[in-house]
C-alpha cells in the first residue's frame, strides 16, 4: 500500500534538524491521539507501510508505532497544512496511543500539570 502516488517527501517543509510534526488523529471519532516527528525516512516508511512510522528524538532512531505495544496505528489518509509544515496523519488505532495506556496522550488539562513534570517519552 501506498499513500500517495507522487512522493511529496521534497514537497516538505522540515525544521533545521530535519524533523516535522505530525499530529496522529482517530479517523472516526476524530479525537487527537497524539504529536510525534516525522523525518523523511519515517514519513516514507508511513507511506509504504500504512501505518505510523515516526522519528524518536530521545532515542534517536526510526521508531514504528505499536511494533513492541500491539498499538499500531493503521493510517487511512494523510494531511498536511498550508504551509507543507505540519502534517495530519488520520488513523485506526489497535489500541491506546499514550505510554500510559491512555487512549490520547492528550488527557491532562495543563491545570493539573505540577511545575517537576516533564516527559521525553516515546510511545
Amino acid at each position: 500500500m501506498t499513500l500517495f502516488e507522487a512522493d511529496i517527501t521534497d514537497q516538505l517543509t522540515y525544521d533545521r534538524d530535519g524533523l516535522i510534526p505530525a499530529i496522529v488523529q482517530d479517523v472516526h471519532t476524530r479525537q487527537v491521539l497524539m504529536m510525534a516527528w516525522m523525518n523523511a525516512e519515517a514519513f516514507n516508511q508511513t507511506r509504504a507501510t500504512g501505518e505510523a512510522v515516526f522519528w524518536s528524538r530521545s532515542r534517536g532512531e526510526i521508531w514504528h508505532k505499536g511494533a513492541t505495544s500491539g498499538n499500531v496505528q493503521r493510517v487511512v489518509e494523510m494531511r498536511v497544512d498550508c504551509d507543507a509544515d505540519t502534517l495530519l496523519l488520520l488513523v485506526e488505532p489497535a489500541g491506546p496511543a499514550c505510554h500510559t495506556g491512555e487512549t490520547s496522550c492528550f488527557y491532562r488539562t495543563a491545570q493539573e500539570l505540577t511545575p517537576q513534570e516533564s516527559s521525553t517519552h516515546d510511545v
